[in-house]
């Protein structure tokens, strides 16, 4: 239990060479694919030794505070010499941080002992760092850049002025940020899980509050915020100091931004607040070599993907792997060796000996395609350069004929019933599901593993309507954003559509390979920044402003596009696909205050000529 509490801690938070040609579905065979003759190199220095809170001088006077790991000899003593920095910016106390083990990364030992400086810094506001805490606002932003820079001077007696950065979730979305501002000596980055869009990808997904996972994050932050930091002992006044601060941060941001959302307020929708802390808005500035690690179960499993495109798009040198994990385990690296490329510290060796340090490795971009990704269903890990496969294509299932609580309707890429179907309020929907697991970072599964609702969403499917194929004759092998279109009218003129899609075994097992949310009043579409494939769309934009918002009319029937998150599978012969709809999803997400009783209303979905309720997938193969 204490190391699930830790765990929970530590998550809340390349121009591309020529590479061998992949076919479009190349599988990375058993999942242990061949590193071409690349081995670890073995350690230099047979041990490490810490120096603790470290002063680091902002430009408008603020004292964050690091803590340095060198390479020790067997006696224990710092190594002479001066080594690459791989920097960390935390805000869940560095003190704190440094016993949940890898939880937090890869343990900076490995690294350390073969040559490298390991920095860890507290980011503005928390831990033993002066300030008050943002998440991610201008000021922090910068001082990433500037941590970087301060590592990069030749004053530091230990530092040769070569910087990578490396850390999974907030400690990978400062990497995004510190990398756009091009600071000196910086020259690789490697961020597990970052955000692209916070608002999209966490905050409110669909348009509803996330209340399962951000008013826990957020005061996880400020309970390790108000810990007295430890270099009271040693420095009285700027221990005292911060500890004010991280009390006034409580009272000026943290507390009123949650109240602010939950009662509707402007932290409900999208605007100037969640640009600024959004990945996606700077991710064009980013220049150096990047390796991204996605996990299909995990909170920005919509976030990652779109930054690893906007690299691959522009030619910085990109990877990203993408695995069965949820944010715990994919910040910890658990299960990355499966992908066939080695642990998560042998791969953060092998880019930043080549990035950072300028070794020569020759066959990194054979050894490695661009995109290494895990397929549910068939359990292959395969290798592409994009995203979106050349092959793809879209393939539109038609929701057919009514359905109801236990009798499913149809879906269909031939000739369509008309019927329709009614999703009553079900406060419970999503409670026990991989669903609730993911958004609550994986902490559920870690302490109740063997829970049978993480793997099958029969149960929870029983809560609203499913639409399914018929057996499926030949594998469907599915990669990237799947949109749904439901046409909807409600009672009470809004609701909120959580929608699953899922494979379904010929025994009834129910397994839930993705996602999508919407709020029926923000439904409003931004086709230029939404996603088409031969013509039809498969990953929608929507505003969510309050600009945007618009009740559904008495007796109106809309078209309402889910946003379902992207996945990769294979659905095979003799399973079904299913499309599953609630009008909840606990403890993920809740209207706001003023919103309430608009979701307590029956919603009904309609599919008729008229009403062209579509599921369309990005099919590959």
């Amino acid at each position: 239990m204490r190391r699930s509490l830790l765990a929970l801690l530590v998550a809340v938070g390349v121009l591309v060479a020529p590479s061998p040609a992949l076919s479009p579905a190349s599988a990375v065979a058993g999942g242990t694919a061949a590193r071409g003759g690349w081995t670890p190199r073995p350690a230099d220095y047979p041990g490490t030794v810490t120096r603790t809170d470290l002063p680091i001088r902002m430009s408008d006077g603020t004292v964050l505070r690091g803590d340095l790991v060198l390479p020790a000899d067997a006696d224990g003593q710092a190594a002479k010499g001066r080594f690459p920095v791989i920097v960390t910016i935390t805000a869940y106390n560095k003190s704190v941080q440094a016993n949940a083990g890898g939880l937090a990364g890869a343990p900076p030992a490995y690294l350390v002992q073969r040559g490298y400086a390991q920095l860890t810094v507290d980011a503005r506001g928390t831990g033993s760092s002066e300030g008050t805490w943002t998440a991610f606002g201008k000021r922090e932003d910068k001082d990433s850049a500037e941590v970087v820079e301060w590592a990069h001077s030749r004053k530091r007696p230990w530092s040769d002025g070569r910087v990578g950065m490396a850390g999974p979730s907030y400690m990978g979305i400062n990497q995004i940020f510190a990398a756009a501002q091009h600071p000196a000596g910086l020259k690789a980055i490697f961020p597990q899980v970052p955000a692209g869009d916070v608002y999209r990808d966490v905050v409110a997904s669909g348009g509803q509050v996330d209340v399962g996972f951000i008013p826990l994050w957020m005061g996880l932050v400020t309970t390790t915020g108000v810990i007295p930091p430890a270099v009271a002992q040693s420095d009285p006044q700027s221990g005292f100091g911060a500890l004010v601060d991280h009390l006034f941060g409580v009272a000026t941001f943290t507390a009123p931004l949650l109240l602010d959302a939950v009662t509707g307020g402007d932290a409900a929708y999208d605007g100037p607040f969640y640009r600024e802390r959004s990945p996606i808005e700077v991710i064009d500035q980013v220049r150096v070599p990047t390796f991204l690690v996605s996990g299909e179960y995990d909170l920005f499993q919509r976030g990652t993907p779109l930054l690893f495109e906007d690299l691959r798009s522009r030619g910085v040198p990109t990877r990203m792997i993408t695995g069965p994990w949820n944010h715990l385990q994919a910040s910890a690296g658990d299960g990355i060796a499966d992908a066939g490329y080695g642990s998560l510290a042998e791969l953060q060796l092998r880019w930043f000996d080549h990035y950072v340090r300028g070794l020569a490795d020759r066959r990194l971009d054979r050894d490695i395609p661009p995109l290494t990704y895990y397929e549910q269903g068939s359990g292959d890990w395969r290798a592409s350069h994009d995203l979106i496969r050349p092959d793809a294509h879209a393939v539109s299932f038609r929701l057919s004929g009514s359905a109801s609580n236990g009798t499913p309707g149809g879906l269909t890429t031939g000739a369509a019933e008309d019927g329709t179907a009614d999703v009553y309020p079900v406060p419970v929907s999503g409670l026990c599901t991989r669903s609730a697991d993911q958004w609550t970072a994986g902490l559920p599964s870690t302490v109740l593993s063997d829970l049978p609702c993480f793997g099958d969403n029969a149960a929870n499917d029983q809560t609203g309507v499913v639409f399914e194929t018929d057996p499926l004759d030949a594998p469907l092998h599915l990669q990237g954003p799947i949109n749904a279109r439901l046409y909807t009218s409600s009672v009470g003129g809004d609701g909120m559509l959580s929608v699953s899609v899922s494979d379904v075994a010929p025994d009834g097992t129910v397994s839930r390979l993705t996602g999508g949310w919407q709020v029926l009043s923000l439904r409003q579409l931004d086709r230029s920044r939404s996603r088409y494939l031969d013509g039809r769309l498969i990953q929608p934009y929507h505003p969510f402003t309050k600009a945007s918002k618009k009740p559904l009319g008495s007796g109106e029937v809309a078209p309402v596009d889910v946003e379902v998150f992207p996945t990769a599978a294979e659905i095979a012969p003799g399973h079904r696909l299913r499309i599953a709809v609630q009008g909840f999803d606990v403890p993920h997400l809740a209207p706001t205050l003023p919103d309430l009783p608009g979701a307590l209303t029956v919603m009904t979905i309609h599919s008729s000529s008229t009403y062209p309720s579509v599921l369309t997938v990005p099919a590959v193969g």
